[in-house]
Order: C-alpha cells, then sequence, then structure tokens
C-alpha cells in the first residue's frame, strides 16, 4: 500500500514526521534509486526501495518492534540525536540496547522533567502536533511575584519578541513567598522556550522549570535521571485520548502561598536507572 514518504520515514523510527519532511526536501531521501524531494510523494515499502542518507529503510518497516520510554530528564542533558558541541544527550540516559530512540519533543538544555524517546514516528506526531491537545505541565518557579494581571495576559496569549502570539494557557499559582512564586502551567504547544520568555515577557524570569506530565503520563514513581517504559494503556492513550480541557493541579500538588519546597522535597535519582 503507498503511503506518504515522511510517514514511512517516521514508521521506521529514523525521525519524527517533521525531521522527516526536512530530510526530503534536503533531497537526502531516494526512492528507487531517484532523488525525491516533493513532500507529497507516496510509496509502496513492499514494491519500492526506499533510503534515507543512503540506507535503505525497508528491512526497518518490516521488522521494527516499536520502543516507548519515559524519561525524567536531568538540567543539563540536551533533546537531541547529536550536538556538534558535545554536550550530553537525553539518548545517554537509557541503554544503548533498546536502539535508536529520538526525543518527542524538545526540554531545553537547563529544564528538568517528563520526555519521551522512541522509534515510532507518528506518536511523536500526535504529540508535538498543536492540533491534537495533549496537555504538557509544567512547575515554574520564578523571580519576584508577578501582578495577577499580568499573570492574566499569559493566559490569554502573548505576543513574543519574534512576532509570534502564544495560544491560550491554563496557568494556576501554587505558591508564593516574599521573593519568589510558583506556578502550575498547562500549554498544547511547544516554542522555543516559550514558558521562560513567557515570564520574561512580563518582567519575572523562570529560575526553575519541571515538566511533570504530558498528556495522560505524569513523573510519578520516576526519580530525575530515571526512566521507564510506558505501559500499552499509556501508548493508547497518547495516541488518541483527548486531553482534559483546564486540567487542574495535580494531586499533592502545594497548597496557595506555600512553596512547592516546603510540601514534597524530591530525592535526585541516578542517572540511566530504571524504575517500574
Amino acid at each position: 500500500m503507498e503511503e506518504r514518504l515522511q510517514k514511512l520515514i517516521a514508521a521506521a523510527g529514523l525521525a519524527s514526521r517533521r525531521h522527516a519532511e526536512e530530510l526530503i526536501e534536503a533531497g537526502e531521501v531516494t526512492v528507487n534509486g531517484e532523488v525525491v524531494r516533493e513532500l507529497g510523494t507516496k510509496a509502496d515499502p513492499a514494491r519500492d526501495h526506499i533510503k534515507v542518507r543512503g540506507r535503505l529503510i525497508n528491512p526497518l518497516l518490516e521488522s521494527r518492534e516499536k520502543t516507548y520510554v519515559l524519561l525524567n530528564k536531568p538540567r543539563g542533558y540536551l533533546s537531541a540525536l547529536s550536538d556538534p558541541e558535545g554536550r550530553p544527550l537525553v539518548s545517554e540516559l537509557v541503554p544503548p540496547a533498546l536502539g535508536r530512540l529520538h526525543p518527542v519533543g524538545r526540554l531545553d538544555f537547563n529544564t528538568e522533567g517528563l520526555i519521551i524517546l522512541t522509534n515510532d514516528g507518528e506518536l511523536t506526531n500526535h504529540v508535538t502536533s498543536a492540533r491534537n491537545h495533549v496537555d504538557k505541565v509544567y512547575e515554574v518557579k520564578v523571580k519576584g511575584v508577578p501582578p495577577e494581571q499580568q499573570v492574566e495576559r499569559l493566559r490569554r496569549g502573548i505576543r513574543l519578541d519574534d512576532g509570534v502570539k502564544t495560544a491560550p494557557a491554563h496557568i494556576v499559582k501554587t505558591g508564593e513567598t516574599k521573593t519568589n512564586a510558583w506556578y502550575e502551567v498547562t500549554l498544547r504547544e511547544g516554542r522555543n522556550q516559550q514558558i521562560r520568555r513567557m515570564f520574561d515577557s512580563v518582567g519575572h524570569s523562570v529560575i526553575k522549570l519541571r515538566r511533570v506530565r504530558i498528556g495522560p503520563v505524569n513523573a510519578e514513581g520516576i526519580l530525575i535521571g530515571q526512566w521507564r517504559h510506558l505501559t500499552p494503556a499509556e501508548v493508547k492513550r497518547l495516541k488518541g485520548a483527548p486531553s482534559r480541557k483546564g486540567a487542574p493541579p495535580r494531586k499533592g500538588a502545594p497548597r496557595e502561598g506555600r512553596p512547592p519546597q516546603a510540601a514534597s522535597k524530591k530525592r535526585r535519582g541516578g542517572h540511566g536507572g530504571r524504575r517500574g
């Protein structure tokens, strides 16, 4: 059966669908020996020889087993497959025996929290596409205490420094002191350093940022630096179940006026460990 090339490349686990489109446009993909640059091109892996950067992907499509890993990323790791600067990569925190996995979306180098690693391009495309409304929930500590009217601006959506307007966000204050405030922020989009840029725009820089939920999957039971396999039920829900609108703070979230550190102290786990 014929399918779009970017979908086949994603299904082979070589890249997300978006990255696959970039590979096609760059002339890195051939079908039966001919370079293909049109994104709408279709091919049948049962009949056509499809190569990405000279590598035949047909065997991968025939036999590749899907792997889904949930990692609680520490600060100081890059959410990418490679880095010319030689910085640590999230892939180094899971065993090489799991095979080549790519991160689903990105977390900033200095941001902690949940990130999915997989070889399933279809799941990657579903989770990262804003139209599918997969919530990403973050714990945010900011410098100072922003006035409520400024936070309301962030909830409605603001225009960032590059001129792009953010989608509405669900923001709940979970703690406050004289010098800092804590928030739970729910996004359905993932622009570069979006939360940091949002709070910068109202004059309150982000001091600490941690992602604690992706759709139906949360960080319970996974220490920083540890990972586990997603269950079949979690994968199914990530691929198809709609997310909750206006999701309330997570169970166990700190009460108003009380910083998260006072409510629960999280222990840092060893890199590359597995739990569950």
